[in-house]
């Protein structure tokens, strides 16, 4: 008789981005300041310590390859995905977007009062993908650097 094994216990442990050039991007994110680790991977893959999932970039084309998605056309707009980049206070939403802003990424949308009481804004990296720098209710990060959600 076969024992029936536990449910997996869900956790999101690596977001993997497709980028066009990997040099450019493993260098904008240097320049963010995330921790590169793994650099034995070279420019094949770059995986960077966010103090959670870890970042992970990836050739556009060999990750579109490898999930046997076609590469050709490559959606140009929205990917119905953001990442987030959860602050303290207000002034350090300002002062992350200023700071991404100057290290080469796209303003999207300035930082601005939400609707639900926090402050947000919006960049995006040198491959499109959307980042939302952000304070919300009930949402703290931590000395860790990890995100704790209120109960």
């Amino acid at each position: 008789m076969s024992k029936e094994l536990p449910p997996p216990v869900p956790r999101l442990t690596v977001i993997t981005l497709g980028v066009s050039d990997i040099r450019a991007s493993i260098a904008f994110y240097d320049a963010l300041g995330f921790a590169r680790r793994l650099k034995a991977t070279g420019e094949a893959v770059a995986f960077y310590d966010t103090g959670g999932p870890v970042l992970a970039l990836y050739p556009w084309d060999l990750l579109a390859a490898d999930a046997k998605l076609p590469d050709d056309p490559r959606p140009s707009t929205f990917r119905g995905t953001t990442l987030a980049w959860n602050c303290r206070t207000r002034e350090e939403v300002d002062a992350v977007l200023a700071f991404a802003l100057g290290k080469g990424a796209a303003p999207l949308k300035a930082a601005h009062e939400t609707d639900y009481g926090g402050y947000s804004g919006y960049f995006a990296d040198p491959d499109g993908h959307t980042w939302e720098v952000v304070v919300a209710p009930g949402i703290e990060v931590g000395e860790d650097r990890r995100v704790h959600l209120a109960e």
